[in-house]
């Protein structure tokens, strides 16, 4: 049976285009994931327990498959324990011969590096709009002497946090950036490292 995985990018919030190319390709049975690559796929995860041998594996493109080239290799490895295959359609891929299993490992290596390359570039300005003195980030929820009063509050005991989000108006993870900024300032979730 052929199975399509589709999957929104961080620009591209739609799927439409992909489940298209996978419509025309005549793949009947098409997976959605509709977030972003985090860690936890679920969709991705249902669709490779249920291979079995003979299936096939359509996406249209690799990137929207496999977030770094050891996630493909590990989830080609599933496929490929089930007895299935994998194909793209906009790559020379098809894992079914040796030649599709080399260009899958090559076209893998080139878009970690192509990633790498992006995020890279991504840092570097973000390290000069600090140096120009540009604040990253969205605008705090509320000024210091609030935060202040706040954590203050906080430390007395009388209010939860969801308590405390309330009476002034923000979001919870808002007071919670407030605590750890006075209780652990070098948490990742507060603090900006660029190296």
């Amino acid at each position: 049976m052929l199975y399509g995985y589709a999957r929104v990018s961080s620009t591209e919030q739609e799927t439409a285009l992909q489940r298209d190319a996978l419509r025309r390709a005549k793949v009947r049975h098409v997976v959605e994931e509709k977030r972003s690559a985090g860690q936890v796929r679920p969709a991705l995860e249902s669709l490779l327990d249920r291979l079995t041998v003979g299936d096939v594996v359509v996406v249209y493109k690799v990137d929207r498959f496999a977030r770094s080239l050891s996630d493909l290799l590990r989830i080609l490895d599933r496929i490929e324990s089930a007895g299935a295959s994998f194909r793209s359609l906009t790559e020379p891929i098809d894992t079914s011969s040796p030649a599709g299993r080399m260009m899958m490992h090559l076209l893998g290596a080139f878009a970690e590096f192509e990633r790498s390359m992006i995020r890279e570039r991504s840092m570097a300005g973000q390290v000069a709009a600090v140096e120009r003195g540009a604040k990253l980030g969205r605008k705090r929820a509320l000024t210091e002497r609030q935060e202040s009063r706040c954590y203050n509050e906080w430390l007395s005991g009388r209010y939860t946090r969801t308590e405390l989000a309330r009476r002034y108006g923000c979001h919870l993870s808002s007071i919670k950036r407030i605590i750890l900024r006075v209780e652990k300032p070098d948490s990742p979730a507060v603090a900006r490292r660029f190296s």
